[in-house]
């Protein structure tokens, strides 16, 4: 009995009056020495551990004084949060957004990549094929259009540049959107606008209508390029982007193909068409607008069963959204691989620190109007912060360099681009006239001209009692002759003129020889009677196939350019990409200068379109690379609409001179690309660089 149990050592010691009796059982206990041997201690503390002991406020409903605790030391950032500088709390985020940047490649890479990618990869393609479509479209449509709708030089040339100055103002805009309200939302509402204006257009009969519609579907497809870039960039990682952002630029390609072989396989059948009435005509290069517009709807479809860009979602604190994405991407590439047990092992991923205000307003507060106006104009602002944060001092080298580099490249490529068409027709027309067949004073009477007239000029002419019936005069010129009792009925001109005639008691029954087309002639006692309406369009002989030839070649021979730039882009590196190509596009120009013929000129315009664009496919890459996920799609939107600036001065200046000189395009668009690739060595290099 000399050890007792640890319940009886306890019960000894009484609490009496704040303090404790020891037991009065015989055994000496020292003021010094423990209540208890140390192997006793240890049988009495074995098994307890403090964190499990229960507090017992708890049943009472009082917090634990170390609950308390950790409640403030949580609660405590936030609160000051508010009284912290701004550049701190950008500071703060900076270094939030860098530890991100690193996580992000290494999940990515987790991810891999496969089935997911490559599914994307089609549908972005289908919506960058919508964008190579509607640069090609007016193009074609132009020479059927002018005459179906009796358009001026002045209205054809407006006509061309409206497209570019919708994609220029939808780009800006557009790309800005995606970094506040997401880069499949925006995709979703850039399409869309492009699709349902571009339907539009092909019903409407009038040249105002057809040419707003041509506008803002130009607007709705200007937004595409820089959205499609920033999102599919952000599912890639660091050894894939350079190679699969260049693959990706090949659907440019593949629009002006497709639009080419429609143009061409569409366009010349008359047949393919109706009529309702006198007043509304849907010709066969409307059928060819609509066909354009397949692209775009299909991937618009295609979009509902995309994500959004997990990394946007981060941008904005949306974790758990962004979580579930990745671990689907990983998901679907592990069972197309035969690895459907491999489990997404990320648990928390890093978000920023929020940083901008987001403004919430009541459904009691104003109107409904009054509400949307407030919401409109403070993304707007936010949008408009964005384009100005990209000349901060961070970004303003890269900004301005890269601004440079795009309007250089934009100016010589889609000048040249234009000025290649413009000039293989004026060879044509130069051709034609050199086969002109001249009639000097032939005397002409009591005959009966039921067949085509073409390129030739009759001069001091005499025409009495004769007939033109059911005929087509097609580049015929009469100078000063005379047309005495003659009659005209339906007859089709173009490019048909009389020059100081005298036209004695004639009748023109159903003709479209206008009064514009007599100049200085004398009629004397002459009826025109029910004179054809509108324009009428001849689709055998007024639609130029070679024209459709050229584009497709065009088109076709970037096709070696893209797979070197995509095979070599990650090993050469962007830089020397950009360089490389605009300065050997700049020697391509020179031999221009030996461009003489039709064939020349279709030879030189392939090699240089086949140069210049390893150039695009790597300034759309460093444009993704160099600028952060919530700035990427606003930088990018930004140097795409100064590219289209550069596109409209370039389609005005270089067709100014065609049939004038060669000299100055040449001259300007070698010097523009030399000057601009020489400043493209001075940009940073990114191919080692995590997304930001």
């Amino acid at each position: 009995d000399g050890y007792r149990n640890t319940n009886q050592v306890s019960d000894d010691y009484r609490y009496q009056d704040g303090n404790y009796d020891a037991p009065n059982d015989g055994y000496y206990r020292g003021g010094d020495e423990p209540a208890q041997e140390e192997d006793a201690q240890s049988d009495v503390t074995e098994g307890h551990d403090e964190d499990d002991e229960v507090y017992e406020g708890e049943y009472q409903g009082i917090p634990h004084p170390d609950d308390i605790k950790e409640k403030q030391k949580k609660r405590a950032p936030a609160m000051a949060d508010e009284y912290r500088d701004r550049a701190d709390l950008m500071a703060e985020r900076m270094e939030d957004e860098e530890q991100l940047a690193h996580q992000y490649e290494n999940i990515i890479e987790e991810c891999g990549h496969g089935r997911f990618q490559w599914t994307l990869f089609f549908v972005l393609g289908l919506a960058l094929m919508a964008d190579g479509v509607e640069v090609f479209v007016v193009g074609f449509v132009l020479p059927s259009a002018e005459k179906d709708m009796c358009l001026s030089s002045s209205n054809k040339g407006m006509l061309g540049l409206i497209v570019y100055l919708g994609m220029m103002v939808g780009a800006v805009l557009l790309g800005g959107l995606a970094d506040k309200l997401g880069r499949k939302q925006c995709l979703i509402i850039s399409l869309a606008i492009n699709a349902a204006f571009a339907f539009l257009s092909s019903f409407v009969q009038g040249y105002g209508f057809f040419l707003f519609c041509r506008l803002i579907s130009g607007l709705g497809i200007g937004g595409t390029l820089p959205i499609v870039f920033a999102y599919f960039s952000e599912f890639l990682s660091r050894e894939k982007r350079g190679e699969h952002l260049s693959w990706l630029c090949m659907f440019w390609m593949i629009g002006g193909i497709y639009a080419s072989a429609m143009a061409w396989s569409i366009i010349p059948h008359y047949g393919w068409g109706f009529s309702m009435g006198t007043k509304y005509h849907f010709h066969s290069w409307r059928v060819f607008v609509l066909v354009c517009a397949l692209p775009c709807i299909a991937s618009l479809v295609a979009l509902k069963f995309m994500p959004e860009s997990p990394r946007f979602l981060l941008e904005i604190g949306k974790h758990d959204e962004a979580w579930m994405i990745l671990k689907q991407v990983h998901d679907t590439n592990m069972r197309a691989k035969g690895e459907p047990e491999r489990v997404f092992t990320v648990s928390y991923i890093k978000t920023p620190k929020q940083v901008d205000e987001f403004i919430e307003i009541q459904s009691s507060t104003g109107t409904w109007y009054q509400r949307w106006l407030v919401r409109i104009t403070t993304t707007l602002k936010q949008v408009w912060d964005n384009v100005l944060y990209c000349l901060t001092a961070q970004y303003r080298m890269n900004t301005l360099m890269l601004a440079v580099v795009w309007f250089t490249m934009a100016l010589s490529y889609y000048g040249l681009i234009v000025w290649f068409p413009d000039m293989i027709r004026y060879l044509q027309d130069e051709a034609y006239e050199s086969r002109v067949k001249i009639f000097d004073e032939e005397e002409v009477s009591h005959f009966t001209f039921n067949f085509t007239l073409e390129n030739q000029i009759h001069r001091n002419g005499e025409y009495r009692n004769d007939k033109f019936i059911g005929m087509k005069f097609k580049e015929v010129r009469f100078e000063d002759s005379l047309f005495e009792d003659c009659y005209f009925e339906d007859v089709r001109s173009s490019e048909t003129f009389f020059e100081n005639c005298t036209i004695i008691s004639t009748v023109f029954y159903n003709t479209d020889l206008y009064e514009h087309k007599f100049i200085n002639c004398r009629l004397i006692n002459s009826t025109f009677m029910k004179e054809k309406e509108g324009c009428h369009i001849d689709f055998e002989e007024d639609n130029d196939f070679l024209i459709y030839l050229v584009s497709f070649l065009g088109s076709l021979s970037v096709l070696p350019g893209n797979i070197i730039s995509a095979l070599l882009m990650d090993k050469i590196g962007r830089i020397k990409m950009i360089g490389g190509s605009m300065l050997i596009s700049a020697v391509c120009c020179f031999f221009l200068f030996f461009g003489n013929s039709e064939s020349a000129m279709i030879g030189w315009q392939c090699l240089f379109c086949g140069a210049s664009i390893a150039a695009w496919n790597a300034l759309d890459v460093i444009t993704v690379e160099l600028y952060p996920t919530d700035k990427r799609a606003t930088a990018f939107g930004i140097l795409n609409g100064l590219c289209k600036f550069g596109a409209i001065l370039g389609n005005s200046i270089f067709s100014s001179f065609v049939g004038i000189t060669k000299v100055v395009p040449i001259l300007l668009a070698s010097s523009a690309l030399v000057g601009g690739g020489l400043l493209a060595l001075r940009l940073p290099e990114t191919r080692e660089q995590v997304l930001m």
